[in-house]
């Protein structure tokens, strides 16, 4: 399995979780990876993303209380949450390596060759 998730769980709203995720590829040094999430009902949606360089995109929703980065010596990405809503609620995955996009394309919008299995955020307000 490429790509590893963990950390989900359930808190209560103003609250913290910090997600993980363990890729198994090549170096991740040399791949952009990205968090997303889906709810119930809800398309998946990008929230975070870490280009090789370490550029960094947030989706707006999310800006100012998360924080991606990536540690490629372990080859792994985190996700830090703070100030956790009730709509936060979802599953997050990890992705990397992007493949496919276009010029001009928004960056919490590209498409991925790996994906994890997900992990599971719940809120309570």
């Amino acid at each position: 399995v490429p790509l590893v998730e963990s950390g989900g769980g359930s808190v209560q709203a103003g609250g913290s979780l910090t997600l993980s995720c363990a890729a198994s590829i090549y170096s991740s040094s040399v791949y952009s990876m990205a968090w997303f999430r889906q709810a119930p009902g809800k398309e998946r949606e990008g929230v975070a993303r870490i280009s090789i360089d370490g550029t960094t995109y947030y989706a707006d929703s999310v800006k100012g209380r998360f924080t991606v980065s990536r540690d490629n010596a372990k080859n792994t990405l985190s996700l830090q949450m703070n100030s956790l809503k009730a709509e936060d609620t979802a599953m997050y995955y990890c992705a990397a390596v992007a493949r496919g996009n276009r010029p001009g394309q928004n960056p919490l919008t590209y498409n991925y060759k790996y994906w994890g299995q997900g992990t599971q955020v719940t809120v309570s307000s």
